[in-house]
């Protein structure tokens, strides 16, 4: 094992890999210690492999391999308040964005998650810049995943419904869901003022269908897990309208209730197959603690 010193990266260390083995397995048995520490280690994003940033336990490493390990717990790189990093390799990146931040830019408005990584990219040395796949709005907080160059976007893009095979949100709903689930089926489409609204019958937009599930009630308030089979321009929020119990929070669709003082949509729960690796990654940013708090 082989140990080595760069001037140009003096808080890690450098290790030459001897044996194929997954990532998790050879840091346990290189750096002898805690299973905890070492995988707070990966999750912090303090490991390397071949100058890359990996978080992924059962990376497959092949001997040659050079993984460097930070000396502090966390890689100091990346600081954001609005965005978590969850997952990273050399082709995409899974981020977590809090609400009021954009997906990417607009206007003049300078605060969005493309920006956030695209910086992060140049600090860390990274010849990449995030490619947008899909978006959420300004005010819904999640899940996002971001391609790390033109190929991978491309592949995401064109075959966005074969590789997602389980996207979900969940939304706090004013008023008492009277069904504990069922599907909204309806056309959508805008109207000069921007305002999506629906139609039972082909008004010439696009079809939109929502399944949902009822987690929780109050007679104030509802928790809704949403799966979407259609990806439509604020199809939540107008579903949800329809039924007569809109997001909270939602000042386009919504009926002034506001408990939490944030429109209550959060995308928790997103799974694909990876567009290069073809492997099954499965991703989930926590239910936002104001929106359970509403039903102790």
């Amino acid at each position: 094992m082989k140990k080595s010193n760069y001037d140009n990266e003096p808080k890690y260390d450098h290790y030459v890999v001897k044996e194929a083995a997954p990532l998790l397995q050879y840091l346990l048995d290189t750096l002898k210690q805690s299973r905890s520490k070492t995988k707070a280690t990966l999750q912090g994003r303090g490991i390397k492999v071949d100058g890359k940033c990996v978080t992924q336990f059962d990376f497959p490493l092949k001997p040659g391999m050079k993984v460097s390990v930070s000396k502090s717990k966390r890689n100091d790189i990346f600081k954001s308040r609005h965005v978590r990093i969850v997952y990273e390799d050399k082709y995409l990146i899974v981020v977590e964005k809090s609400a009021g931040i954009l997906s990417m830019a607009a206007g003049h408005s300078s605060l969005n998650v493309k920006s956030v990584l695209d910086n992060y990219f140049e600090k860390s040395r990274q010849r990449c810049h995030a490619h947008v796949v899909h978006r959420l709005d300004r005010d819904t907080s999640g899940l996002l995943v971001y391609a790390k160059d033109m190929e991978t976007e491309q592949i995401l893009e064109h075959n966005w419904h074969d590789i997602v095979y389980d996207r979900r949100y969940v939304a706090v709903l004013s008023g008492e869901m009277e069904r504990d689930g069922g599907t909204i089926a309806n056309w959508l489409k805008d109207n000069k003022a921007y305002i999506t609204y629906s139609s039972p019958v082909d008004n010439g937009g696009k079809y939109a269908v929502t399944h949902y599930h009822t987690l929780a009630r109050t007679t104030e308030h509802s928790l809704v897990e949403f799966k979407l089979e259609t990806g439509r321009k604020n199809q939540i929020r107008v579903h949800a309208a329809d039924m007569g119990h809109p997001v909270c929070g939602d000042n386009k669709y919504g009926n002034g209730d506001d408990p939490v003082h944030r429109l209550c949509l959060h995308a928790y729960l997103l799974c694909f197959y990876h567009p290069v690796t073809r492997e099954r990654m499965e991703f989930e940013a926590p239910i936002p603690p104001a929106f359970k708090n509403l039903f102790k």
